[in-house]
């Protein structure tokens, strides 16, 4: 069950009312630990006496959290693992660490976040890679199209030693930012109430002309206008009436993004092209980590290490127990209840998007980025390497059957 159900019968000026007398984090957490639905004297009491048990002692160190839109009603919480990083980080460390977790973008959004990290004015922040790519530009390295064939290939990465060297090394040395732990779906085209009548799409050509809304990353507009999907930058505010009143055809974004940024009821068919990385991610400042204790810093790798595994595990069940991301899609997830549309598109169909705007097919249009982000990582061919990696296992592995493992270990 999601915070976002648990809560369902108690209003968000309850919800703020506790958070003025319990702070936040310890509402957060407390709502996050039911099993079950809860009422409002229930999350009180539950509230206090975790206020009670993190307040016990003094922190050596208070970390301050911004989460962008992570707030108690929406799914991103749970299949983020923002809280739950928390949570452990907490409870692992015997209240030496304490962690001020500020979402529903009171502190930083979508895209400021990784830039008050930088600043130092949270410690930790939590958002999309790719909105985060505009302050961090090495985040890009993830967005070549099609160098990720499915859900495992992302998480096989982000377990692997060869993440080090590939990812998380250069953005450290580059950006000053310690990347700790992401969730993994790919994007598609979220097409907006205009196609409501439209028939399934089932091919890319379908999509050839339509005008789409895209995020920070400068790879995805590659591929974006590789395929003919017209990217143009629109606000987010903009976005779900532009999807409602047709101004735009569709968003490029991932289908849990559908369902937790409440655009479900503007969005009639959800497009699997999966062309690119669509990763919610927590990093946390470095120099604030170097600044911690030699035992810390391995408190704050084990929890990242076990909200890695955590979000593995339930962000594939909530695609299909939650969003809806199945065929036939499942009775009371939020695509059946929006009417939103799965469109899977076939192998051949993939094949072709990927033949028109992969580095694999069109190496032309990337070499520019290729060689700026291959730079940014000290000559390593960033693209083959990450490629090569992730075909080191099946490409029909399971994202849930692949093997956990601590990257930092060789």
């Amino acid at each position: 069950m999601s915070v976002q159900d648990k809560l369902k019968g108690i209003s968000r000026r309850d919800v703020f009312r506790l958070a003025g007398q319990y702070g936040m984090s310890s509402t957060l957490l407390a709502a996050g630990s039911f099993g079950g639905a809860m009422s409002l004297a229930n999350l009180a009491s539950a509230a206090e006496s975790t206020y009670e048990k993190r307040f016990a002692k003094e922190a050596k160190h208070t970390l301050k959290f911004g989460a962008a839109g992570f707030n108690a009603r929406n799914l991103l919480i749970e299949r983020a693992g923002a809280l739950e990083f928390a949570r452990d980080l907490e409870s692992r460390t015997d209240g030496e660490i304490r962690v001020e977790f500020i979402g529903d973008n009171q502190i930083c959004g979508q895209v400021s976040c990784v830039e008050k990290a930088q600043q130092g004015i949270v410690d930790i922040y939590a958002a999309s890679t790719q909105n985060s790519a505009g302050g961090a530009p090495y985040l890009n390295v993830l967005d070549y199209a099609y160098m990720f064939r499915n859900r495992a290939d992302q998480y096989h990465f982000l377990y692997s030693p060869a993440s080090q060297k590939l990812l998380r090394e250069p953005y450290e040395r580059r950006h000053g930012l310690k990347f700790l732990f992401s969730h993994a779906e790919l994007r598609g085209i979220q097409l907006g109430l205009a196609w409501e009548d439209k028939e399934t799409v089932t091919s890319v050509e379908q999509l050839f002309g339509t005008k789409n809304r895209v995020t920070g990353t400068q790879l995805g507009r590659i591929a974006m206008t590789a395929l003919n999907l017209n990217p143009v930058p629109v606000a987010w505010e903009e976005t779900l009436d532009g999807l409602k009143q047709g101004l735009i055809d569709g968003a490029e974004t991932w289908a849990s993004a559908v369902a937790y940024a409440n655009m479900s009821p503007v969005v009639s068919q959800s497009v699997h092209l999966n062309f690119f990385c669509g990763t919610e991610h927590t990093a946390m400042n470095a120099s604030v980590f170097d600044g911690l204790g030699g035992e810390l810093q391995d408190a704050v790798m084990e929890s990242s290490y076990w909200a890695q595994t955590h979000v593995q595990a339930a962000n594939e069940a909530a695609l299909v127990k939650t969003v809806g991301l199945s065929d036939p899609i499942l009775p009371g997830t939020i695509f059946a209840e929006n009417n939103v549309r799965n469109a899977f598109l076939s192998d051949a169909e993939i094949k072709k998007a990927e033949e028109m705007c992969s580095p694999e097919y069109q190496p032309q249009l990337w070499e520019e980025w290729r060689e700026r982000i291959n730079g940014w990582a000290g000559g390593i061919d960033t693209y083959q390497e990450i490629y090569d990696e992730v075909r080191t296992i099946p490409g029909d592995t399971l994202p849930e059957n692949v093997e956990p493992r601590r990257w930092w270990k060789a």
